[in-house]
């Protein structure tokens, strides 16, 4: 049966495909349901389960039956899956129920930041203990450079930054990379790429309690990851190190909540996360 939202029927046949039938190198290289297809025949149902829901509500009316359907398409390697449901009907709760069945990590995308940061809030909710990111343009206004060739008139590209969004869009990176339990909320923004994984994996700094390394070249990693040295204030992206008191202190871009302090006795080092005091 063709819908209105599936014009000429060609989303429902080519969902209706098996995966031995599709034809990969005629895909679209931003089309998502590849990730779906090689999760769900590598990746499904891992011994260690890493999202948990918290609801005091369980599903209910047809949501059991939805929320059902939807896992075994998925587990059969179906290329797109639609949940249709009026406002109000539970889709976002219904969701969350799959990604707590699948297990997997997943990218949720919205057409506009509104009803994006709602679904966050939403799914954030529902899984506390779990890597829920927010990651959409962190342009407040943006107005790209043009030529006007009547004029002769270059003009330039104006933007403003929205530095917590972009603190968000920084966390939601670091997350993606580091833990296995993460839901990112987008805008339609996240096609635009990235740099590889591998790119962010290598241009970290790893220290732990008890490393043995001297405070200068603690800082010159920091500078060699584009931290600014600074001797005022700390903001996003600098560090400062006081060497008398053998101190040095650093605020990571992805949070100005939690920045980092590493100390320093007999030459070991301590490291401390969260709100910086005097001692």
């Amino acid at each position: 049966m063709v819908d209105d939202w599936d014009d000429d029927g060609s989303f429902e046949a080519r969902a209706n495909l098996d995966v031995g039938e599709v034809d990969l190198q005629e895909r679209d290289p931003f089309d998502l349901s590849r990730a779906l297809e090689g999760a769900s025949m590598e990746h499904l149902r891992p011994d260690v389960s890493r999202f948990v829901l918290h609801s005091e509500h369980a599903p209910a009316g047809d949501q059991p039956e939805a929320i059902e359907q939807l896992v075994q398409q998925i587990e059969d390697g179906q290329e797109r899956c639609v949940l249709l449901g009026v406002t109000g009907s539970g889709k976002t709760f219904a969701m969350a129920n799959v990604i707590e069945r699948l297990n997997l990590p997943t990218l949720i995308m919205s057409h506009n930041k509104t009803l994006a940061r709602q679904l966050h809030h939403e799914l954030a909710g529902y899984f506390p203990e779990n890597a829920v990111e927010y990651f959409v343009s962190h342009y407040d206004y943006y107005q790209p450079e043009a030529y006007l060739p009547k004029r002769d008139l270059y003009i330039d590209k104006e933007l403003s930054i929205n530095e917590r969004i972009e603190q968000e869009r920084f966390s939601a990176v670091a997350s993606l990379v580091s833990r296995p339990d993460c839901v990112i909320v987008s805008s339609v923004s996240c096609i635009y790429g990235l740099n590889p994984p591998e790119t962010f994996l290598e241009h970290h700094l790893r220290v732990h309690v008890g490393q043995a390394i001297e405070p200068q070249d603690l800082m010159k990693a920091l500078v060699g990851l584009q931290y600014a040295r600074t001797n005022t204030d700390l903001e996003r992206g600098q560090a400062a190190c006081a060497a008398k008191c053998w101190t040095c202190d650093a605020e990571p871009r992805r949070s100005a909540a939690h920045p980092l302090r590493f100390r320093w006795r007999c030459r070991r080092g301590r490291v401390r996360s969260g709100q910086l005091g005097g001692a």
